[in-house]
């Protein structure tokens, strides 16, 4: 149970209210972890989030990120396993490790008991995983295994972890289907991730843990990584550098809002799969999150040009390896089984990511 249905005796209404949890978030100092850490904390749950602050892109935009959670430090000093506790919620702690710590891990979960985790940790990026598989490998296999050895010894009442759209590989039906074949990966980072909900699946078999994958569609927003394309694009219009337009701009993407993304995440933690509900009688599902509408590159590409009132300069390139040439996602099912629906359409969520960076806020600008 995961809220207590009430009266009211002055109104003669049912409410519904919500039951506070103590809630594990990895990757907390990331785009989308920072983003459900704080939805979390807002709505009173006890948060307790993790990330090894790698230097996989600029630093600057992950302590932004936890500065938003009210988690600061002089001079952005983190000490290794040390306890940060926010100064905007009385619930909310940050732990600088990694999941691929096993040991810390153990002692982590031991010590905390939790009730739910949102995995959001992982080596991201799909290019970078050509240049540097080993990476890939710690972190999305060997972290992700420690992450469930915890919930299978300390349980939790439901584990939801990212996984993304680029399990669909060679996929050349579209929309993309929870139910189409996955079994052609063009990256080995989409292979990692692959890998995660097969391992997710079988620890939900012979542990009974309630799991749930959400394959995130490509997210844009404020406070975004700066090496997906509207950051790179933003950045290069606005000094006036070429954009690179891989495959001459014939690509198509399923852009979502970083609110809906958070929103729909926080939804799907609150229902965590029940075994009579599920094939095979495993307590575990996957959907896919995204926007449903997707776009042309160059469509996209113009929004942000008419969003900064600059016309962009176009270095055409061919297709980068681990690339696809489209996304798109039905979510037909996250709606009809968690009440999904994304609400941000592209033009709103490309004024306001553009807002953002042009303001103070932005520490790269």
């Amino acid at each position: 149970m995961i809220s207590l249905t009430m009266t009211d005796k002055n109104k003669g209404e049912i409410r519904t209210e919500h039951r506070k949890m103590k809630i594990l978030v990895t990757g907390a100092a990331g785009f989308i972890g920072s983003k459900i850490a704080y939805l979390l904390a807002r709505r009173g749950d006890e948060v307790v989030g993790i990330d090894n602050l790698n230097d996989y892109y600029d630093r600057r935009l992950k302590w932004g990120h936890l500065r938003l959670l009210g988690i600061e430090t002089e001079n952005n000093d983190f000490a290794p396993y040390g306890e940060y506790h926010s100064h905007k919620f009385d619930k909310v702690r940050f732990i600088p490790m990694s999941l691929d710590d096993r040991d810390a891990m153990v002692s982590l979960f031991a010590g905390e008991r939790f009730d739910k985790v949102v995995n959001l940790a992982a080596q991201a990026g799909v290019r970078y995983s050509i240049e540097n598989p080993y990476a890939y490998l710690q972190s999305n296999i060997v972290g992700f295994l420690n992450l469930l050895e915890c919930c299978r010894h300390y349980p939790v009442e439901h584990l939801l972890f990212a996984s993304s759209s680029s399990v669909y590989g060679l996929n050349a039906k579209a929309p993309f289907s929870e139910d189409d074949k996955v079994d052609c990966p063009v990256s080995f980072y989409a292979a990692t991730k692959k890998s995660d909900e097969l391992m997710a699946h079988a620890y939900s078999k012979l542990y009974n843990i309630p799991a749930t994958g959400l394959r995130y569609f490509t997210v844009y927003g404020p406070w975004g990584r700066p090496d997906m394309s509207p950051m790179l694009f933003a950045d290069a219009i606005t000094h006036e550098r070429p954009i690179k337009v891989f495959n001459n701009g014939d690509m198509i993407r399923d852009f979502t809002y970083i609110d809906d993304i958070a929103n729909g995440t926080v939804m799907t933690l609150d229902k965590p799969p029940v075994p009579a509900e599920c094939p095979n009688g495993v307590p575990f599902k996957v959907f896919n999150i995204g926007c449903s509408h997707p776009v042309k590159l160059m469509d996209f590409i113009a929004e942000i040009e008419n969003a900064l009132g600059k016309k962009a300069k176009m270095e055409m390139l061919p297709m980068q390896p681990g690339d696809v040439y489209m996304t798109c996602a039905d979510t037909s099912k996250l709606e009809h089984e968690i009440g999904y629906k994304p609400k941000v359409e592209l033009h709103e969520g490309i004024v306001r990511f553009i807002e953002w960076y042009q303001s103070e806020e932005n520490p790269l600008r």
